[in-house]
């Protein structure tokens, strides 16, 4: 047998990709997820309304109307096609428990690249907090005038802010 590369059913980039951080959790969407195990969102929804007991809220939660709203705002409303419904979105314990109630090998083949990524995101996370600790340690070591060099690299490694929402039109000035 090849290598887990080469034997992957869905590229670890593409599921990387579909992880989010909400609530101060790394999650996954219902619909990203039923889309990678081949299955509609609503037979997805369905077989884990049927097992809720499997999924405490530290395992899936619903999106609240405002967190679902600035998803569709970052992503354009056409990638969410007719949604009507607010998505789960389920933790990777939540992940690991969607593999006992969708049985299909499919199912079974995804979910190990899926656990996979949150792995790999656990591990690139680890590093980067080492990367910062043996900063700090130079940092302590030298003087001064490397200062601008570690404050620049601190810069580097930390996280983007994501772009402020910008509007665009005619907006009539409050007279009051």
């Amino acid at each position: 047998m090849g290598n887990k590369e080469e034997s992957a059913l869905v590229p670890a980039e593409r599921i990387e990709r579909l992880i989010f951080l909400l609530r101060g959790e790394k999650v996954m969407l219902d619909k990203d997820l039923a889309a990678l195990y081949g299955v509609a969102t609503s037979n997805l929804n369905k077989a884990v309304s049927r097992n809720l007991g499997r999924f405490p809220e530290d395992f899936m939660f619903q999106l609240t109307k405002e967190e679902f709203k600035d998803l569709k705002f970052h992503f354009g409303t056409s990638s969410w096609g007719g949604t009507r419904k607010i998505p789960r979105a389920f933790t990777e314990q939540g992940v690991a428990m969607l593999s006992s109630v969708l049985r299909s090998e499919r199912a079974v083949r995804v979910n190990i690249e899926v656990m996979r990524a949150f792995v790999h995101l656990r591990k690139m996370l680890a590093s980067q907090v080492g990367l910062a600790r043996k900063l700090e340690e130079l940092e302590k070591k030298y003087d001064a005038q490397f200062r601008i060099v570690f404050d620049a690299i601190r810069e580097l490694m930390s996280p983007s802010e994501p772009p402020r929402e910008r509007r665009i039109g005619f907006r009539p000035r409050n007279s009051g």
